[in-house]
């Protein structure tokens, strides 16, 4: 069973973000695209892969509106989160499948039913949609498994973000708060990176991103400020149809954004002294250095002005900031043109 440590941990390191890959209904309701999607997380290198288990029956009314008409093939929005639903030993069998490939299974529960059902099936950790960070009883219900939740605020005010944080606690849960704005796709001037750090000063708990962007820079950006918890919208294609497509980022570019989150991450944990630094590349500063140099055959006795001397490659002779030293000092004896000049040559 995961614990708070194993938030944005996991075996990867202290430092170690966890990365969720969302599908919610980019499946469209076929169980083998959803299987499908399992690998194609796992091969992109995310720890996580995340659903959404809608039971129509339980959390809407016949009569629910559309947010947006996007689907020809559903009459009305309750007959489209029917055609989303899978049964339970159908999501056993996503969960089989998250295990064997080594992702974290979770889903979204958005009914009292659809807790029970998932508690059956096992997921590692609650992962609560905006829409239900309002629905204590809901969240008592999750928080009473003591697996950690994971609450994303797309649109939520402090106030109730501060109850679901209290409600869970309470039940001693770990909880972790993404920053979220609810808008697909979400524009720059609205991702809110700042409010990361609100939270986590505020909750004094592990914070992230959750991100509807269709891009993979805010969640770059939110590995620089050391988020522990990531997460978007997947799609095989932008051409796919589906609500979430326009804000969400493909497959490949899932693989990118883990590869960056874990380049960011290193270069983190492994801070630079800038003279260790500079002793360690010796030999390449002796190589694109500059050192004092003869323009032309010098005899011996030549009293050495500008004229004779120049800065050329490579940097293990006289360094180059002591060229006005070497002004007015006399050969020992004749030097060649294009000698790198020593302390030897000079008397």
């Amino acid at each position: 069973m995961p614990t708070s440590s194993d938030i944005g941990r996991l075996s990867l390191g202290d430092d170690a973000c966890l990365i969720i890959a969302e599908v919610a209904q980019a499946h469209d309701g076929s169980l083998g695209t959803a299987h499908a999607y399992i690998d194609a997380i796992a091969k992109a290198g995310a720890n996580a892969v995340k659903f959404q288990t809608h039971i129509a029956s339980a959390e809407s009314t016949p009569g629910e509106p559309w947010r947006v008409k996007f689907s020809p093939q559903d009459e009305t929005r309750y007959e489209y989160w029917q055609r989303m639903e899978f049964t339970e030993s159908q999501w056993q069998g996503l969960k089989q499948h998250a295990d064997e490939v080594g992702l974290w299974f979770l889903s979204s529960p958005f009914s009292s039913e659809a807790v029970e059902l998932l508690t059956r099936v096992g997921v590692s950790v609650w992962k609560v949609a905006s829409g239900e960070v309002g629905n204590l009883p809901m969240l008592r219900q999750m928080a009473q498994t003591q697996l950690p939740c994971i609450l994303s605020t797309g649109m939520n005010p402090i106030e109730e973000i501060d109850a679901a944080v209290k409600t869970v606690r309470q039940h001693a849960a770990e909880v972790a708060v993404l920053q979220c704005t609810t808008a697909y796709p979400c524009p720059p001037e609205k991702i809110g990176l700042n409010v990361m750090e609100q939270l986590r000063n505020r909750y004094e708990c592990p914070v992230g991103l959750s991100d509807h962007s269709g891009t993979i820079y805010p969640s770059l950006a939110a590995a620089t400020l050391q988020a522990n918890v990531l997460e978007v919208h997947v799609t095989f294609s932008r051409e796919t149809f589906g609500p979430d497509v326009p804000a969400s980022v493909t497959t490949g570019e899932l693989a990118q954004l883990v590869q960056g989150v874990r380049f960011i991450e290193t270069m983190i944990a492994n801070p630079v002294n800038k003279d260790a630094m500079a002793k360690e590349l010796t030999p390449l500063r002796d190589l694109f250095g500059k050192s004092v140099v003869t323009r032309c055959d010098l005899a011996a006795g030549t009293i050495l002005s500008p004229e004779h001397l120049t800065l050329k490659k490579p940097g293990n002779g006289i360094p180059a900031k002591r060229l006005p030293e070497i002004f007015n000092r006399k050969l020992k004896a004749a030097v060649a043109a294009d000698t790198l000049l020593a302390e030897d040559d000079l008397e």
